[in-house]
């Protein structure tokens, strides 16, 4: 197996040998997801204000909502972090973090929203300190008997007091509406936690998936947000009617979601609010919290070790033990303008393994392989529209996106295709990955609008708008590491140009577009730097609608790989197009190993026949 990888990079955290007995995979145990915590929260003790209330990094970027706020934000994430750790060694805390937090909790609720240097800021409707109280009303309620019961009755009434303004707080209509439930929840304020899960029922759209608001935003928020609070609240509460409908809702969500990470460790690279990181293993953690996850001890914690060493590895804390506001090391690209110095310190969600004691199977068992390192695979998750490729080769896992949109965030929604070891172009670069109408001045058209036509074995399919006229229905069909991309247009003038761009990829990848119909090669875009590569470089085909009754059909093969030798794409598959009765295009697709996909496109739906080689 070749695996996408590079050297480690150098960080301070001291950490114990590896152990490829008990984990042959990463190497990593219990030891060393408690040494990186104690390192982060070592780290960021130097940045705290005297009386510890807020917590100021460093650096000269700070969020929209200022910079109290992401003071109050840096004491809150980083709690949180301090709470799985104290109470997942049962109350033992010889650094004193919670007297440190305890003292931070008494200052900064001792006049909210006054001038002093420490005053926390006041929760009010659809703030920031709101998304903060979630997390430090789960940080006591982890530590209550430690320190939350050992408070003075005047600083616990002042917290509360804090506290009760989030719950009652109006919240952005998205996982937002979990923040206030979660605050509800260690209050005992029953209504509250109600509302909240009333709220988000509605974005439930089943198979273990929800959207993050009304938009078909499908993203790492289902994880470490929409399934991690009101499990936790089943778990804190021991409310088995709730556990037996969340609980059952995240197995679903995991059978999924465990295909999402690469051989190297890596999550899949979309959505917002990527620096978050290893916040992407809380679902994996959260599952052997509860014993509601299809993984087995092994595979759970090859997972999640594997996503935290792949950061650190590659740079997410620095030299200073800092996180960086970025994916591996610091990178503007993947940053939102709620971003600020301690927004990365969200990923001590991901740290929820050490609240299972040492003893337990997830710390105890041998690694065994990820879903990614079985073998090749191409899974449809239909809740989302998307279609999930693996390949064992190289490790690499790729998204094809026929289900997601959130166009505030277009570079990490609106791509037709995502993956673990590469990033999409940002800022005033061409998109990556996108098929779209190409205008006088050279822009391309946007992705928008986008409607799922499904999703099957092999296959995933959706319609979008280009402009203000044309529409695309778009298929992608997978096999081993090809692809076959499909693309109707109809609506554009004839003569209008069409571009098809491909992966973008760095160092010891190949990203491959060959024109199978419609279609020609063009120069390549100019490289530019990503969040998985200095240098990345992005294939691309172009070609000229002709205005066909039914529609243009452009066709073309794509491949990511990171394998030593891949061998031609010309030879994995082949694409017939058949004549058709007027208002509809026919292809099929016969793959190497004598798989056939027969297709039928209308501007309006696509139908997919699919043949396999049997038990293959």
């Amino acid at each position: 197996m070749r695996l996408v990888t590079r050297t480690a990079l150098p960080h301070p955290f001291r950490l114990p040998p590896e152990d490829r007995v008990l984990s042959p995979y990463t190497g990593w145990t219990r030891a060393h997801w408690e040494a990186v915590a104690d390192g982060l929260l070592a780290a960021v003790a130097p940045h705290a204000t005297p009386g510890g209330a807020l917590y100021h990094l460093p650096g000269d970027r700070h969020s929209h909502s200022g910079v109290r706020s992401d003071g109050l934000e840096g004491y809150a994430r980083t709690f949180l972090l301090a709470a799985i750790r104290v109470a997942g060694a049962g109350g033992d805390d010889p650094s004193g973090l919670l007297q440190r937090y305890a003292d931070g909790l008494a200052v900064g609720t001792a006049r909210p929203g006054g001038d002093g240097p420490e005053d926390w800021p006041v929760v009010a409707d659809r703030t920031q300190p709101l998304v903060e109280a979630a997390s430090i009303a789960i940080g006591l309620r982890l530590t209550r008997p430690w320190l939350w019961d050992r408070l003075d009755e005047p600083v616990r009434e002042r917290a509360a007091a804090w506290l009760s303004r989030a719950a009652a707080a109006r919240a952005w209509p998205n996982n937002w509406e979990m923040f206030p439930a979660t605050v509800g929840g260690f209050l005992g304020d029953r209504a509250a936690v109600a509302r909240g899960l009333e709220r988000i029922e509605r974005w439930y759209v089943g198979d273990g998936w929800y959207t993050d608001g009304d938009l078909r935003a499908f993203d790492h928020y289902n994880g470490w947000a929409l399934h991690l609070y009101p499990v936790l609240e089943a778990w804190f509460s021991g409310d088995a009617d709730l556990m037996d409908r969340y609980g059952e809702r995240l197995r679903t969500h995991l059978a999924g979601v465990s295909r999402l990470f690469g051989a190297d460790g890596a999550p899949v690279h979309q959505g917002r609010s990527l620096t978050y990181r290893v916040a992407a293993a809380a679902p994996l953690w959260l599952g052997a919290l509860t014993g509601r996850t299809p993984l087995s001890p092994g595979t759970t914690r090859r997972l999640a070790s594997g996503a935290l060493r792949h950061f650190l590895d590659r740079g997410a804390a620095g030299p200073d033990g800092l996180l960086s506001l970025g994916w591996h090391g610091p990178f503007a690209g993947v940053l939102q303008d709620y971003s600020g110095p301690a927004s990365p310190y969200w990923a001590s969600k991901g740290f929820l393994g050490l609240l299972l004691p040492p003893g337990h199977r997830v710390w105890t068992a041998p690694e065994e392989p990820a879903p990614a390192e079985r073998g090749d695979a191409v899974t449809a998750l239909p809740a989302p529209n998307w279609l999930i490729q693996s390949t064992a080769a190289d490790g690499v896992v790729r998204l094809h996106n026929h289900g997601s949109e959130d166009t505030r965030y277009a570079p990490h929604y609106t791509r037709l295709a995502y993956s673990t070891a590469t990033a999409p172009l940002t800022g005033d670069a061409p998109p990556d990955n996108h098929f779209g109408l190409l205008d006088a001045d050279g822009g391309v058209t946007a992705r928008t609008g986008l409607t799922p036509l499904g999703a099957g074995r092999g296959w995933a399919a959706s319609r979008s708008r280009a402009g203000d006229r044309a529409r695309i229905v778009s298929l992608v069909l997978a096999r081993g590491a090809a692809e076959i991309r499909v693309h109707l247009v109809d609506g554009a003038p004839p003569g209008t140009p069409v571009r098809q761009s491909g992966w973008p990829a760095g160092e010891g990848l190949r990203s491959e577009l060959l024109p199978l119909h419609g279609l020609s090669a063009a120069p390549d875009l100019p490289p530019v730097p990503t969040a998985c590569a200095g240098r990345a470089v992005t294939p691309v085909l172009v070609g000229e609608t002709t205005g066909r009754h039914g529609g243009d059909l452009f066709v073309c093969a794509a491949r990511l790989t990171g394998a030593a030798e891949p061998g031609p794409l010309r030879a994995l598959a082949e694409a017939e197009v058949a004549e058709a009765p007027a208002g509809r295009r026919e292809l099929t697709v016969t793959w190497a190993d004598g798989a056939t996909h027969r297709v039928r496109l209308t501007p309006a739906a696509v139908v997919v026949e699919s043949s396999f080689p049997e038990g293959r």
